[in-house]
């Protein structure tokens, strides 16, 4: 990759980026590094001012946890203020078939709430979780947890992204959630994906009271599980309230080594899982497994 660098290194709404159609930019680890450095000067509200005028092909893909809802508040409000007629950045949930109904419940309500055309990706060739565990089992997360993930997460998560022409996502991510999430970047590089793709952490330098306290300062609407004792909201088999004196993200896959979900991690790497465990059910079954990727049919097209 080899960029030429623009004449101001981050443009603001006061100095935007001229309007013309431009190329992809390709982004280099040096050239992300040299943003994060003026990012980190930035409010989250700059740095979102910032990504909606310079990264192209820009969406939001989100669960609805307190982050993600920070997050969509923020971008309604520079929505207003800049006197936008859409909501400005595609909002993508990934419904797992696994979420809890007050999750369901919040994702329309508050696509309802900031007027954000909701995009909801399934599972590939499944819209219920009864026709997904007739085809690959039940408690898929305890059999394979990768092959799980990569179903009802990595795959949707690649296909939203390839259907909106995505070229960087927004994150809820946050250093204060620990683990890989700790030293993150508000911009990196991902390149797990071809073509690579940026993530932007736009709160990656909040801890969880910030999120909180935004949340009720601005009436964001936010899932009822929190009321309960759940900090961190996943899928409902592997989610659990948080006891006195844990983090926000203990009670998510409790008793298990698993910090992540799938949709940080490596994408090739679940993929490779995945189509490992295909061919090993299929040399099982004796017939073809009509579950084709997104990926797969573009190899074929493009052969």
């Amino acid at each position: 990759m080899t960029p030429a660098a623009p004449a101001s290194p981050v443009p603001s709404a006061s100095n935007p980026a001229p309007a013309t159609a431009q190329p992809p930019f390709q982004y280099t680890p040096e050239y992300v590094a040299f943003l994060n450095q003026s990012l980190a000067t930035r409010t989250p509200q700059e740095i979102l001012e910032w990504a909606l005028i310079s990264l192209p092909g820009l969406v939001q893909t989100t669960a609805f946890g307190l982050t993600g809802l920070a997050i969509l508040d923020m971008i309604s409000k520079i929505r207003v203020k800049q006197a936008m007629a859409e909501h400005p950045v595609p909002l993508i949930f990934i419904d797992t078939l696994y979420h809890f109904p007050e999750t369901l419940a919040l994702a329309n309500k508050a696509a309802s709430h900031f007027s954000a055309p909701l995009q909801i990706y399934h599972p590939v060739g499944f819209s219920t979780s009864e026709a997904f565990e007739a085809h690959h089992g039940k408690e898929l997360w305890k059999a394979d947890a990768d092959v799980y993930d990569f179903l009802v997460k990595v795959e949707p998560g690649r296909r939203a992204a390839l259907e909106n022409n995505a070229q960087a996502t927004i994150t809820g991510r946050r250093r204060s959630q620990g683990a890989a999430r700790a030293t993150i970047p508000i911009l990196e590089i991902d390149n797990s994906v071809t073509p690579a793709m940026l993530k932007l952490n736009v709160l990656a330098t909040w801890g969880y009271d910030d999120v909180w306290k935004y949340i009720q300062e601005n009436g964001v609407p936010y899932n009822e599980l929190h009321d309960k004792g759940y900090k961190s909201v996943g899928d409902w088999h592997s989610t659990a309230p948080t006891a006195e004196g844990e983090s926000e993200r203990d009670g998510r896959w409790k008793g298990q080594e698993k910090t992540e979900c799938g949709l940080h991690k490596d994408y090739f790497k679940m993929r490779s899982s995945y189509l490992a465990a295909k061919k090993r059910k299929v040399a099982q079954r004796g017939d073809a497994d009509e579950i084709v990727l997104v990926d797969e049919v573009q190899a074929v097209n493009s052969s």
